[in-house]
């Protein structure tokens, strides 16, 4: 017989407060032949606020993986990088750090705070979607994630 493949839906969150990338980001994603459902937070408090289910996000599902920004209002993306690995519920989700940023400053600070990768965003649209789709092909198709 026939083993079913049961393709669960994969829970993402995405902290970006840039409305283009974030348009980018789901177009890319709604390519994708996986089930994903992202969610979209626009600054480092409600990124915190979700994760640790406080207030209005007191019932969402905990991400399967992170994917970062680093300049963000409120708190930036490496203060929240470090709440979430230091935290023993959520220091198990992979943080992927998707950023413009390709100084090398934030890029050590990025891994020393544990990123599990830092992935700078290629500026057109095409090269965009194209490192979305690798990120997603790596990150949910290779590797086995946490349960």
């Amino acid at each position: 017989y026939k083993q079913e493949q049961v393709m669960k839906t994969v829970h993402i969150l995405l902290v970006e407060d840039n409305e283009g990338d974030i348009v980018l980001t789901l177009d890319a994603f709604e390519e994708s032949k996986i089930k994903t459902d992202i969610k979209v937070v626009r600054n480092g408090k409600e990124a915190l606020d979700f994760l640790f289910k406080k207030g209005e996000y007191a019932s969402v599902e905990s991400p399967d993986l992170i994917l970062l920004d680093i300049n963000l209002p409120i708190f930036n993306g490496h203060d929240v990088l470090k709440r979430i690995k230091q935290d023993p519920s959520l220091k198990k989700i992979p943080v992927i750090m998707l950023t413009t940023s390709s100084n090398q400053r934030d890029i050590n600070m990025a891994y020393e705070n544990h990123a599990n990768c830092y992935v700078t965003k290629p500026l057109d649209m095409d090269g965009f979607v194209e490192a979305v789709l690798k990120i997603e092909e790596f990150w949910l198709e290779l590797v086995t994630l946490a349960g």
